[in-house]
């Protein structure tokens, strides 16, 4: 394959850094949209429109505004554009990539050295102003591997001279050695050393401008760092660096990698996030000096050493010998020494952050209580990074591609013929189960209903290497109403088996590809394994270091297997039961401890703690022990017991000093001891219980009980009283009815105010649709309106349960006595049902929670429901309602049968007029008052002409 030389473009706001530095500054104000634009004509609620910035540049000669953008960062180039508009200068010629890649190196260099960059705030422009403290045969002297690592313009030409510098920094040295004899007269080498220094002196004036001489403390700097040996064996050691205030500390760090001057140190990309200055520094081989002093040309891939596994599995780079990882340097705020302490506990830090768990574990704050969830549930319900951000900084630590996600917008009609499983798995097996993504569709279609229900999704997730070779493609089959959920969704996916893989290195790999393909991923095995090559040197290291660690014999009475597979005594529950248990889907807080306990108990070490822990349960968010202690305890009671060792790296990054910790864990047996105090649950909202169950959801299933009866009943006009956010409405609007006229009634203006925009795009796009008017209103259904009278046809779906009972009670007198539909469909939760959508024992409402100790009672399928009634109350409620009223009655449900106990998981009841009323006999406006007020309204006239409001 050829390979052509790759031209870097710089962006406007760079090349305004580089012209003024901390001159320029930038301003960036957010600009409200008129809430006119709110995309629903007819909507009489305010709308707060998308954010949208501007922003200021003031230079020292003139100041320019943006145009109006969507994104800050775009309001700041397009400021910095407008500026290089009107200095005159077009980006294009401001790159030095568009000359001849050799001759923009040399004029590179030769600016570097220059008065005017001496006295700029730049990384490089520090190491030049510590140079000219060095005494002796020193004094002005800067190495060159300095300017290959510290000015990104160097480094980037040096990489289109020769594209393996990327992961082979030494090969930088070649170039830059190679561009001085072309630069007589600026700069020179100094003899025998890789440095490179002004061939004139700097004027007075300018080292005196540049405070050369000023030292912000007259004391020595301290700075912690560790050092990582070339030798597995070997481990790794924190060391400190003592730089004098007026030294150089790159002289500090040579002398600790046992060269003779600084210009023999190495210095690796940064590691970790962009602002970070953590770098690894390691000593050029003498065989190496030697060939770049004698023939500069011939230097291509020669480096004699050993390679250091550990310091290359960091940064992504060649790196030989001993390293020292230390986080000090120069940088683009402050002419003054950065330097930030790096300890053990950061190396190891670092090191789980490379696995995928890991990463979620850092984000968490919690390393021993948290674990990568096995499924994306809700938004809301998420804590800590999001698949598809751990997906991204995984590849960004692996020095991968950025992923690159593509969804697929399925048409709704689509998606409700494609095949689904017939049975689906419940939660608590979603935890257990890797290949739970397999079973139909998603435990969740998102929090809530997005805007243009009309499609459903699905995402595709791609990942290559530097090299642009596919290493992964994930293709998973569920589909999502939200486009979000289905990308996160696809990035825990390769989340999942990426952790999988991490904890098994030495997986088999047939085991390996079948892994992947039970979670939809197509795997190039060549590729993968030649990226993480140095992953089952390392990490087996770690881990093989502390298999030996079991539980205390003291400690090994009463044991049972969990499902983690893990030795771990019964917990001792301490507290009398308070009745307020967990079930899946639950949002629990915990207080926690973790302590490292030797055989004996002589030594206890509190390695971790947090006084409030939030997760979900029944997804894997903890690790399955600790979930399934807390599963058996009541919110106010505590538990203590006690589990093997995970891997070393996971303690060593909890701790604050691993070195103690490590030479603990290498001398004594031991175990981790928890300490969990359940301090409260949130109940799990009632739609996920229910789609964990039942495919199609329950809300589909309602939708399509309700469709039946309107075409049974030949019905063209709809009233959905609790309308919410329309789900039902718009639902209605993708099946061949003979409806005309459909009305809402809500008390939320929110969730109008979504139904409105729904409803308003589907009916405006929609031609064939058979709807004449809709009208949406703000009000309680529980006081009389002569506008929501007289209906064909009447819907109250799981509404009255959000009510009081006597509010309940209340609308049903008020609808059958006075809104009068001629069919009235109400469906509520049938409480019986509840044992099997959480998994807990049959019990009565009435039974005391004291005689029940032993067994937890069913709780409402949601915390804002404010009472489930069983078959019994719901008929009774029902059959006398329809009595009162004159109306029949009949019953049914959807989700399971009512045929076999508990009956169906919906409760409906369709009330039918057994006698028609006559026009003259129901309320008119002239003697009932209007109390809702209208909050959309839309007729099929509005297709073509925008609606106006209507109060």
């Amino acid at each position: 394959m050829e390979i052509g030389v790759k031209k870097t473009v710089f962006s406007p706001k760079a090349i305004i850094h580089q012209k003024f530095a901390n001159k320029a500054c930038y301003t960036v104000e957010e600009v409200k949209e008129e809430s006119a634009k709110n995309g629903c004509p007819g909507l009489a609620i305010p709308h707060k429109g998308p954010s949208l910035f501007r922003c200021r540049l003031e230079l020292p000669e003139f100041t320019v505004v943006s145009d109006i953008c969507r994104k800050k960062k775009d309001a700041e180039q397009s400021a910095a554009d407008l500026a290089l508009k009107k200095l005159g200068n077009n980006p294009a010629d401001e790159n030095p990539s568009e000359k001849d890649p050799c001759d923009a190196l040399i004029d590179r260099i030769k600016y570097l050295f220059t008065d005017e960059f001496l006295s700029s705030l730049h990384p490089l422009s520090g190491h030049l102003r510590a140079a000219l403290q060095r005494k002796g045969g020193l004094y002005g002297l800067i190495p060159a591997s300095v300017i290959a690592a510290c000015d990104t313009k160097t480094s980037n030409l040096c990489k289109l001279l020769n594209p393996e510098v990327e992961s082979k920094p030494f090969l930088a040295l070649s170039s830059i050695m190679r561009a001085i004899p072309r630069l007589s007269g600026s700069v020179v080498t100094s003899k025998g050393q890789l440095s490179i220094q002004k061939q004139n002196p700097y004027p007075t004036e300018i080292i005196e401008s540049s405070d050369i001489q000023q030292s912000g403390s007259p004391e020595n700097i301290l700075v912690k760092a560790i050092q990582i040996p070339a030798s597995l064996d070997e481990t790794i050691q924190p060391v400190t660096l003592d730089i004098s205030s007026s030294g150089y500390y790159l002289d500090v760090i040579a002398q600790k990698l046992g060269v003779t001057d600084a210009s023999r140190v190495l210095l690796s990309r940064t590691i970790g996030k962009a602002s970070s200055d953590t770098r690894l520094y390691f000593a050029a081989s003498e065989s190496l000096v030697m060939e770049l002093l004698s023939d500069h040309g011939n230097v291509k891939d020669f480096h004699v050493g050993l390679l250091n596994a550990r310091a290359n599995y960091f940064c992504g780079q060649e790196i030989y010998g001993d390293a020292i990882m230390a986080s000090v340097g120069y940088t683009w705020r402050s002419k003054e020494l950065f330097h930030e302490d790096v300890s053990l506990q950061s190396y190891y830090r670092m090191l789980v952050s490379k696995i995928p768990s890991g990463n979620y574990k850092l984000s968490r704050e919690a390393i021993l209580a948290a674990e990568l969830p096995s499924v994306f549930t809700t938004k809301t319900n998420w804590r800590g990074s999001f698949p598809r951000e751990i997906l991204c900084t995984f590849c960004r630590q692996h020095q991968l591609s950025e992923p690159i996600f593509s969804t697929t917008s399925i048409p709704l009609k689509a998606s409700c013929k494609l095949p689904r499983s017939q049975k689906k798995l419940k939660v608590t097996e979603a935890a257990e189960l890797a290949t739970e993504y397999t079973n139909g569709e998603s435990l969740n279609a998102g929090d809530g209903e997005s805007v243009g229900l009309e499609s459903s999704f699905r995402c595709t997730v791609k990942v290559f290497s530097k090299g642009k070779d596919l290493i992964i493609e994930c293709s998973p089959k569920e589909i999502y109403k939200k486009q979000t959920d289905a990308i996160q969704s696809a990035s825990l996916k390769v989340l999942s088996w990426l952790n999988a893989y991490f904890k098994d290195l030495g997986m088999p790999l047939e085991k390996l590809n079948c892994s992947a393909a039970a979670l939809d991923i197509s795997l190039s095995s060549e590729n993968f394994l030649k990226e993480f090559a140095l992953c089952q040197s390392l990490h087996n290291v770690q881990q093989s270091w502390c298999q030996g660690s079991k539980l205390p014999e003291s400690k090994r009475t009463n044991m049972e297997y969990t499902l983690s597979g893990q030795d771990v005594c019964l917990p001792n529950i301490e507290g009398s039961y308070s009745g307020v248990c967990s079930s899946n889907g639950s949002l629990l807080c915990i207080s926690y401890s973790v302590s490292l306990v030797t055989e004996g108990g002589h030594t206890k070490e509190l390695i971790e703690s947090k006084d409030e822990f939030e997760f979900e349960i029944g997804n894997g968010t903890v690790v399955s022990t600790l979930e399934g202690v807390v599963t058996q305890m009541s919110v106010g009671q505590c538990a203590h017991f006690n589990m093997n060792l995970p891997p070393q790296e996971f303690i060593l990054a909890a701790v604050d000093d691993p070195a103690r910790i490590r030479s603990l864990l290498s001398s004594e047996v031991c175990c981790l001891e928890y300490h969990v105090t359940l301090l409260r649950v949130t109940e799990p909202p009632e739609e996920r219980m229910e789609q964990a169950l039942f495919s199609p959801p329950l809300s589909k299933q309602r939708v399509e009980y309700a469709v039946q009866h309107i075409k049974k009943s030949s019905a063209t006009t709809l009233v959905d009283f609790g309308c919410g956010s329309g789900s039902l409405l718009d639902s209605l609007l993708d099946y061949p009815t003979s409806l005309e006229k459909i009305v809402g009634a809500d008390l939320s203006k929110k969730s109008l105010s979504r139904a409105a925009k729904i409803l308003h795009a589907k009916l405006s796009a929609k031609s064939d649709t058979g709807i004449k008017s809709a009208i949406l209103y703000d009000g309680s259904i529980t006081e009389f309106d002569p506008r929501l009278c007289g209906f064909d046809i009447g819907t109250c779906l799981e509404v009255i349960e959000h009510m009081e009972e006597e509010q309940a009670c209340l609308f049903g007198d008020i609808a059958l006595s006075f809104f009068r539909p001629k069919v009235l469909i109400v469906s509520t939760p049938n409480y019986e049902y509840n044992v099997i959508l959480q998994g807990s024992s049959p019990t009565t409402q009435e039974e005391d929670p004291e005689e029940k100790r032993q067994s937890q009672s069913c709780k409402f399928r949601n915390h804002d429901h404010k009472f489930e009634w069983t078959r019994e109350q719901f008929n009774h409620w029902a059959s006398g309602l329809a009595k009162r009223h004159h109306y029949s009655v009949e019953f049914s449900g959807v989700g399971g049968s009512g045929d076999v106990e508990p009956g169906f998981a919906s409760q409906i009841a369709v009330f039918k007029q057994e006698s028609l009323l006559d026009e003259d006999d129901l309320p008119t406006q002239e003697n009932s008052s209007e109390h809702c007020k209208v909050i959309w309204e839309w007729s099929c006239d509005d297709r073509s002409v925008p609606s106006s409001t209507r109060n």
